[in-house]
């Protein structure tokens, strides 16, 4: 690797062993500016992290792959080698392999469960990537600037390993695995341990599926087609919702997806209405659906901003269904806390809920009002965006941020 190396280690109350880990990657790396990237630690963390000569950068409580990559931004240019907070051991070895990707493999096991997450990991890196990995979770990793470039934002929580091995592989780099004389902590068989791989687990498989970043440059996993799965009359909005969240362009707006012609915000824009008159039978049924899906939408631009919107909709309705409500209770709290992200399928979805409950409740001059509103409210979106309308209003801007990681 070329360049001035830098080390990363995401730590979250570490305060017993922060401090051995840093003095070691000093002694081996004196060199290499060694990083702490403090996930919201409890504890004297950050304060023995700095003691022991390490340039610490304090977050919000979010998760490993949170941590990281918004720690990355803030690290010079150059290779990049990542570290768990509680590791022992020569990593000296891993920097010279050649390998855009090198991963280190634990000579000795220590402790842990059955395997399952394991297991779990090496298949779904098998399945995405073509690539056989035998330490699928080592936290140990070097990277070239070109892997660095490759697969930074990295994926959020304890997925971050399993998802970097497979962007890696699917970019075309050389990834390695060198087998290391190394030691950490290793969770038990007690509940503790059962209920931290249990999360583990859950985290790997959110990784590998549909990704999103959000507005602070977050790679976070796309959940909102749960939404349909709860609630199956809006599962086709979902599907035309997770398309745009996958295959969409840079075209934001009405205007800009006319302009570009066949684009999957096009699809929404003719695809949600054409359901919704095939369910509704009402051309005015359509346009409420619609104009209800688009809305939500709108205002998916920041941390539960659209399910606070479901919210609102389903009190004044009051005729909301259970799924749909349901799934929206579950999925805010990750939504909140930047864990997940709803994307175009649970915003879409959620509108389109509250649009056909709109249609079983609003009829002539209501229907019609509501329409108009609706459309006025899209034109200020189209003109100026809903969420500066809120952020630069002081109530809507505190019940806004209420719940949300600043």
């Amino acid at each position: 690797m070329t360049g001035e190396l830098t080390i990363l280690v995401a730590a979250r109350d570490e305060e017993e062993r922060i401090a051995a880990t840093v003095l070691g990657l000093r002694d081996l790396f004196p060199e290499a500016a060694v990083v702490v990237a403090d996930d919201g630690s409890r504890d004297g963390t950050a304060a023995a992290a700095e003691r022991a000569g390490a340039r610490v950068i304090r977050l919000q409580r979010r998760g490993k792959g949170q941590a990281l990559a918004l720690a990355e931004r803030r690290c010079p240019p150059g290779p990049l080698l990542l570290c768990d907070a509680d590791l022992a051991g020569d990593l000296r070895p891993l920097v010279g392999t050649g390998a855009d990707l090198a991963i280190a493999a634990f000579a000795r096991r220590q402790g842990g469960g059955f395997g399952i997450a394991k297991r779990a990991a090496r298949a779904l890196i098998r399945a995405r990537a073509g690539f056989d990995a035998g330490e699928p979770l080592s936290g140990q990793r070097a990277l070239s600037p070109r892997a660095r470039a490759a697969v930074f934002p990295v994926a959020a929580g304890f997925g971050v390993e399993t998802r970097m091995t497979i962007d890696a592989v699917r970019a075309g780099l050389q990834v390695r695995e060198i087998e290391l004389d190394l030691a950490h902590r290793a969770t038990g068989r007690d509940l503790r341990g059962f209920l931290h791989r249990g999360r583990q687990l859950a985290q790997i498989v959110l990784a590998c599926g549909p990704q999103g970043v959000n507005f602070r440059g977050l790679r976070l996993p796309l959940v909102g087609a749960l939404v349909g799965l709860a609630q199956p009359s809006s599962a086709p909005v979902a599907a035309i919702g997770l398309a745009d969240d996958l295959w969409s362009g840079p075209e934001r707006g009405f205007c800009g997806h006319l302009r570009g012609g066949a684009t999957t915000g096009t699809l929404k824009l003719v695809g949600i209405p054409l359901y919704a008159l095939l369910r509704t039978r009402s051309l005015s049924g359509a346009l409420l659906v619609g104009l209800c899906a688009n809305t939500v939408n709108q205002l998916d631009t920041r941390p539960g901003r659209a399910l606070k919107g479901f919210a609102l909709g389903a009190l004044l309705l009051r005729r909301v269904p259970r799924g749909a409500a349901g799934m929206a209770v579950l999925l805010a709290p990750y939504d909140l806390r930047e864990m997940a992200m709803l994307g175009d399928a649970g915003s879409n979805a959620l509108g389109a809920v509250l649009g056909f409950a709109s249609v079983r409740t609003l009829t002539g001059r209501r229907r019609w009002g509501a329409i108009g509103a609706l459309a006025a409210l899209t034109l200020v979106g189209e003109r100026r965006s809903l969420g500066r309308l809120i952020e630069s209003t002081p109530l809507l801007r505190e019940l806004d941020a209420a719940g949300r990681t600043p």
